[in-house]
């Protein structure tokens, strides 16, 4: 059963990746560079302070910290423990797939730092303003989409792997986001 699931995260990964094209590889790799979002962390701060104030702002900033600290070194544990090669590193399929990248990163894949932590960023985020900004939340997922899509386009991540990572993401935010609030009720409010 694994190595049939295995077998259709490879298959996919192929197809996926091999829709790309040279016109479209500059979007995607500028999606995949972390330094990208700064400014919508920026305006994401923003939001938050406009609606909440300093002190919750900053207690959010100490919340997020924790969240992407665990979404980032959970990643990393799976990574070293289940010991799956990058796309472009598993000389059995690397010359099936396109590598948009100058480089191919770390060696091990599963799972997806990079769409942990987007999808991380938006569920939280999300959360924090879902009644105050009515489409923010869905901007965020859709973004937090793109960012987990791109490691598979430029080669570096097989679908699961960004799935996975989503998957832990989403889980980090909703408990990250539920301290926040006990967090503020307790000792703000």
């Amino acid at each position: 059963m694994l190595d049939t699931i295995i077998g259709k995260d490879i298959e996919l990964l192929i197809y996926l990746n091999n829709l790309g094209s040279v016109q479209w590889d500059s979007f995607w790799l500028f999606i995949t560079n972390k330094f990208s979002a700064i400014p919508l962390y920026f305006l994401l701060l923003y939001f938050t302070y406009k609606h909440y104030g300093l002190k919750s702002t900053l207690i959010a900033i100490f919340f997020v910290v924790l969240l992407i600290t665990l979404s980032d070194q959970t990643s990393n544990l799976f990574k070293y423990g289940f010991k799956r090669l990058r796309p472009c590193h598993d000389e059995n399929i690397s010359h099936l797939i396109r590598l948009v990248k100058s480089s191919c990163g770390g060696l091990y894949a599963f799972f997806s730092a990079h769409a942990a932590n987007a999808m991380a960023i938006a569920v939280f985020f999300g959360l924090l303003v879902k009644n105050k900004i009515k489409y923010l939340p869905s901007i965020l997922i859709f973004w937090a989409l793109l960012v987990a899509y791109s490691r598979v386009y430029i080669g570096v991540h097989f679908p699961l792997d960004v799935i996975t990572g989503m998957l832990f993401g989403t889980i980090y935010a909703i408990v990250c986001y539920n301290l926040f609030k006990l967090f503020l009720k307790k000792f703000i409010n």
